[in-house]
């Protein structure tokens, strides 16, 4: 029998309505990219992708990014969201855009 829990212990839980779906992505820049111009790319992916979406972003790298996306309040990213990171990057000049499938970024990891 699954167990019936009120709006509190769902957002607590990040269940049902309160779930929040996110994707990893990974990139490359080209070698011997200069610092000043991966900070560049990188700021202009927040400014351009990011924020205007709703989105969040947690990552790092030098060469290599990778990172979660989710959106920035509770909720559901999408395939558009997705579409739309992956999108950027590639015409941007990134490398080796991997993009996971959306997941529940409290419950699950995606297995690659």
């Amino acid at each position: 029998m699954a167990i019936q829990r009120n709006a509190r212990q769902r957002k607590k839980m990040h269940l049902a309505e309160f779930q929040e779906l996110g994707f990893l992505v990974n990139w490359q820049f080209a070698e011997g990219t200069a610092i000043e111009k991966v900070d560049e790319i990188v700021d202009r992916f927040i400014d351009e992708v990011i924020q205007p979406n709703g989105l969040a972003y947690e990552g790092s790298g030098y060469l290599h990014w990778e990172g979660l996306v989710c959106l920035e309040k509770i909720g559901k990213c999408d395939e558009n969201h997705r579409t739309l990171v992956r999108n950027w990057l590639e015409s941007n000049g990134l490398q080796q855009v991997e993009i996971s499938e959306l997941f529940d970024i409290w419950w699950e990891f995606p297995t690659k």
